[in-house]
């Protein structure tokens, strides 16, 4: 779609959380498809995604606003941009979600922003159809697990679940655990008519070794599972959260990245693994080289999804949503956001 006026200036456009979550709702295979599409460019080397820059205060460790610059070269299909999303956990105590985001597109042939888009159900999306896609590659292509565990029942592990039954897989039984009983309980009755039987587990612990296919997403900051004996029954994980797992964890699985080199920064579990041994060669398999043919690891140990959450991402399914909106006049414009043009 084009986003030109006659003198070749994009027509600057704001899209509301509430077009970007109808638009994402009303076409999730297509953001799955358009987050696979991502990943492949992304193996293909047409990509550009440069480290994640955190912005972080004093005497406030756990406030963090993150800066995730990116770029998608494609024919007829380039964008360029960065997400902004700040994660101040205290929020939850004010009664509001953990993290807010907001979206600027950039054209990349002027660097002239096209739009600024609510970014937070966007950035949800991705992470949940990043999850989702990988959990489907890693299980051959089944849709199906007998015993699903969540551990952290907020925004971000609604959206998962939500993507997983939206998209077909089955589940007999939902296994949840969050320090907060009344976001589990919530959850659960969310949930529950849909997948049946919900058990609601006291421990993390309790609850991976139970469950077959595991996904965390806390807001830990340093590991807590840390007995490799809790995933001895070789289950999948999508650790989304990417600090609930210590060295000795991560170090007896089959690990699975987006991108070794993020996924190797910024302490998560991965990179204490890496710290401890000083080598990186536990990190087997990506899922871009996946999604291109690469084999799958076997499921003679726990396989391990650490997908850090990379820019490209939030890239594509911006610009699908922005495509979306503009097509149904969503998108409002500001005709007038680039005013004084005249160089002399």
């Amino acid at each position: 779609m084009s986003y030109y006026q006659a003198r070749s200036v994009p027509c600057f456009r704001v899209v509301s959380g509430r077009s970007a979550y109808e638009t994402i709702h009303e076409s999730i295979d297509t953001v799955i498809e358009t987050v696979k599409a991502a990943y492949r460019a992304h193996e293909q080397k047409n990509t550009v995604n440069p480290d994640s820059f955190f912005l972080c205060f004093p005497n406030r460790e756990q406030d963090r606003i993150i800066a995730l610059p990116a770029h998608i070269e494609e024919p007829g299909r380039s964008i360029t941009g960065i997400k902004w999303i700040a994660s101040f956990p205290d929020n939850l105590s004010r009664g509001i979600p953990r993290a807010s985001a907001t979206l600027i597109l950039n054209d990349p042939a002027t660097g002239y922003p096209l739009a600024c888009l609510e970014a937070s159900v966007i950035s949800a999306a991705r992470t949940a159809a990043s999850a989702v896609l990988g959990a489907l590659w890693l299980n051959g292509h089944s849709r199906f697990a007998p015993r699903l565990g969540i551990v952290g029942t907020g925004f971000i592990a609604r959206y998962i679940v939500e993507f997983f039954l939206r998209t077909g897989w089955r589940f007999e039984e939902l296994h949840l655990h969050d320090m907060d009983a009344d976001s589990a309980e919530a959850f659960a009755l969310r949930f529950g008519q849909t997948v049946g039987c919900v058990k609601k587990h006291a421990s993390a612990t309790g609850l991976t070794r139970t469950a077959n296919l595991i996904v965390f997403t806390t807001t830990a900051s340093s590991p807590y599972i840390t007995d490799p004996a809790s995933l001895s029954h070789n289950p999948l994980v999508l650790h989304v959260s990417l600090r609930d797992l210590s060295p000795e964890v991560v170090l007896s699985a089959h690990n699975v990245v987006d991108d070794v080199d993020h996924c190797l920064k910024a302490n998560t579990s991965l990179h204490l693994a890496y710290q401890q041994t000083g080598r990186r060669d536990f990190v087997g398999w990506t899922l871009p080289a996946i999604l291109c043919g690469a084999p799958i690891p076997d499921r003679s140990r726990p396989v391990i999804f650490s997908p850090f959450g990379m820019g490209i991402l939030d890239l594509a399914v911006g610009l699908h949503v922005l495509d979306a909106t503009v097509r149904n006049g969503a998108a409002t414009e500001l005709p007038d956001f680039f005013y004084d043009l005249t160089r002399v």
